[in-house]
């Protein structure tokens, strides 16, 4: 049995908290902070240097050595530059350590080494990080030891965001603006914050590391380019919820371990639907909490899985034909008194309020679910979207039974005068308790679904940071507000403009409202009849971004300029073409150098035993042998073939400047050449002798962990 582990004294411990900070800051310094992280009051000088240099003691006493700027760039994964706390040696040879307020305060790593979608010139290398007080800082533990992480927002000098913090903060500004006016408005005078709130669920596979280093494709392009469906796949539904293996469990508990330590509130853990697939999902935390959170969580996954011989593969889908990997983004809205406006109460029609936001909720998603379709774009997530695992690339709403029917009584007769309700579930055993069941059932396939006091976006995908999700998020949602806050905080009758504004809303959106199969081919065809954008991958979506309306909603808001959307759109655009080119590259590779070979030699040894047998015993049947060696040859040939058009589609793919047609390029013509590519070969996979075959299967990837 492992060391037994006392959650309370573990959870925080690496954590510069507000624990932390009451009992070692001097009582001014730690007022003058809390008032910066709650109120946004600027930061002193002499305040930074009294937290610079107690943050740098409670780290070294933890064992740190240097510090870093964590911080979030466009690549999408987080990036760090090692400092150490030494300073210069005194007069005695000893060296002094040393963490000053500028120190803590600004970082200046290389801009134009990340991705800036022509922000940065690749000559103007100058760019800031600068301390994110709102996100405490936390202690690493790996093989470099002990390190101080910073979080921190990252800009180019002239002052635009080049990371996916900077726009969400601005974002969560925005919201909180206009959620206080739309408050007010309504006659709330106390409540003097309004929070977005976060839950990540984290899905991923795990997968041998022996096994995993013996494919190409899983270390370059992180999922499966080739690979033969074995004989079980996820058909019996053994896996979900299932007891979870031994190996795997002991990697769960550092993970929670780890996790804990870094104050990330991690709570449910276990298998999900696919074979070798799991499930993290921590507690809710204020948003730009949230998202460094999770980003943790995906790096220390990584981590962890390597210190038990495993491989944690965060692709939208690793594996074809079973289930791929997503992230469910539960988001809601909190005051700072304990209010969650997305709380519809007992009786929802009688609450106004709630109302007022739902409707301007679904005004939000419907004026904008193109953007907020975008906002769950990546490369891996075209492979999973809409495949009966994961939610269409059709935005909808779901909002059940109790919520649809009080929407249809706000359509149809402009007033809403009951509650439908959900009554005792009875299972028919007496001894089983009879409890009260929620109003409505929930929906599986909805992209964006009411789950009783939050929205599920459940398009996200695993691998992606979920702060663009949240920023178009919070954005259109502060865009709906503000009209909503104009029209109330101009009207004489308050009560019967929020009627008004109730009604206006629920009639003119409630196109985005499906509460029904969002799988079924019925769904494209009636979202199409209703004028509901359908962008099914992220070349279709990303332009949206740039498009006029957009743009003008992000500079109102102060969250993005024109030329940091144009810039994200470009680093999409151009990340999509960069990932397709590595895949088909690695196809041609593994294809040239792995797979043709083989087969050659399975080949050659088919046509040896045929001439054997006719020389040894002419009278023997050898028709199985020559259907195998035809077969093969010419899933050979058909393989041979497909190398060179995908050779050929993937030069001419690199010769486009222009990077949306680059990238239309790689999703038109070179994505289908490498399926083109895939099929024979996947056919010999199962022909070959499994001894033969040059990497392990997906059996042998799955089910052996």
């Amino acid at each position: 049995m492992g060391e037994t582990i006392k959650m309370t004294e573990v959870f925080g411990s690496n954590v510069f908290n507000d624990e932390v900070m009451r009992e070692r800051l001097p009582k001014k310094i730690y007022l003058d902070l809390k008032r910066t992280i709650q109120e946004g009051e600027e930061l002193n000088r002499e305040t930074a240097e009294v937290v610079a240099n107690t943050m740098k003691d409670w780290a070294v006493e933890h064992g740190a050595t240097h510090y870093t700027h964590w911080f979030q760039p466009l690549t999408g994964v987080t990036a760090e530059k090692h400092d150490s706390f030494i300073c210069a040696p005194n007069a005695e040879g000893k060296v002094i350590m040393e963490f000053s307020g500028k120190e803590l305060i600004k970082g200046e790593p290389d801009a134009s080494s990340f991705p800036s979608g022509g922000l940065r010139s690749t000559f103007e290398a100058r760019g800031y990080t600068s301390w994110d007080c709102t996100s405490p800082a936390f202690l690493k533990e790996d093989a470099s030891g002990v390190v101080l992480c910073i979080p921190t927002a990252f800009c180019s000098y002239t002052g635009e965001a080049l990371d996916k913090k900077t726009p969400l903060l601005r974002s969560i500004e925005a919201l909180e603006i206009q959620s206080l006016r739309l408050l007010r408005a309504l006659g709330n005078t106390t409540s003097k914050r309004v929070i977005p709130s976060v839950g990540a669920e984290q899905e991923y596979f795990l997968v041998d590391r022996q096994k995993f280093l013996q494919r190409k494709d899983l270390i370059y392009a992180g999922r499966t380019l080739f690979g033969a469906m074995p004989p079980k796949g996820q058909e019996l539904d053994d896996h979900y919820f299932g007891t979870i293996r031994e190996r795997v469990g002991a990697f769960m508990r550092d993970v929670n371990l780890e996790l804990w330590k870094m104050g990330v509130p991690a709570k449910t853990q276990h298998n999900e639907v696919a074979p070798g697939q799991h499930e993290l999902a921590p507690i809710y935390a204020e948003a730009n909490l949230a998202v460094d959170q999770n980003q943790i969580t995906m790096e220390t996954l990584k981590r962890v899985a390597a210190r038990h011989g495993m491989a944690c593969l965060l692709h939208e889908k690793p594996f074809n034909g079973i289930n791929g990997s997503g992230k469910h983004n539960n988001w809601s809205l909190t005051t700072d008194d304990g209010i969650n406006l997305l709380d519809p109460g007992k009786t929802p029609h009688e609450n106004i309020q709630f109302l007022l936001v739902l409707t301007c909720i679904l005004k939000a998603v419907d004026d904008h679910a193109d953007i907020l379709r975008a906002s769950a774009s990546c490369t891996g997530n075209d492979y999973r979207l809409g495949l009966q695992e994961a939610p269409p690339a059709i935005i909808s709403v779901f909002l059940g039974q109790q919520l649809g029917d009080v929407l249809k009584q706000l359509v149809d007769t402009g007033t809403a005068t009951h509650s439908i309700k959900g009554g005792k579930l009875m299972t028919g055993v007496r001894t089983l308790p009879a409890f009260s069941k929620d109003a409505t059932d929930r929906n599986r396939t909805s992209p964006f679904a009411f789950t009783g006091n939050k929205f599920e976006f459940r398009m996200v995908g695993s691998s992606d940071s979920i702060a663009c999700a949240n920023t178009v998020l919070n954005t259109i949602v502060a865009e709906a507000f503000c009209e909503a806050a104009d029209a109330l905080e101009q009207s004489e009758d308050v009560g019967l403009t929020c009627h008004h504004l109730i009604k206006k809303y629920a009639a003119e959106h409630q196109r985005i409202v499906f509460n029904g199969n969002a799988y079924s081919q019925e769904w494209v065809e009636e979202a199409a009849r209703r004028g509901l954008p359908n962008l099914p991958s992220l070349v279709d979506a990303e332009p949206a971004l740039v498009q006029p309306e957009a743009v003008a909603m992000f500079e109102r808001f102060h969250v993005f300029s024109q030329s940091e959307l144009a810039a994200r759109a470009e680093v999409k655009l151009e990340g999509y073409a960069k990932t397709v080119n590595i895949e088909a590259r690695t196809m041609l590779d593994m294809a040239g150098k792995q797979i043709m070979p083989v087969v050659i030699r399975y080949t050659s040894r088919l046509a040896d035993s045929i001439n054997w047998v006719g020389q040894a015993c002419p009278e023997a049947d050898v028709s199985v042998q020559k259907e195998l060696l035809v077969e093969a040859s010419a899933a050979l040939v058909a393989m041979r073939k497909a190398m060179g058009e995908l050779r050929t589609l993937t030069e001419e793919a690199y010769a486009i400047e222009d990077i949306m047609q680059r990238a239309r390029f790689c999703h038109d013509r070179v994505v289908p050449a490498m399926d083109a590519l895939r099929a024979p070969a996947d056919r010999l996979e199962m022909m070959v002798d499994k001894e033969l075959w040059p990497f392990p299967s997906y059996g042998d990837l799955i089910f052996e962990v």
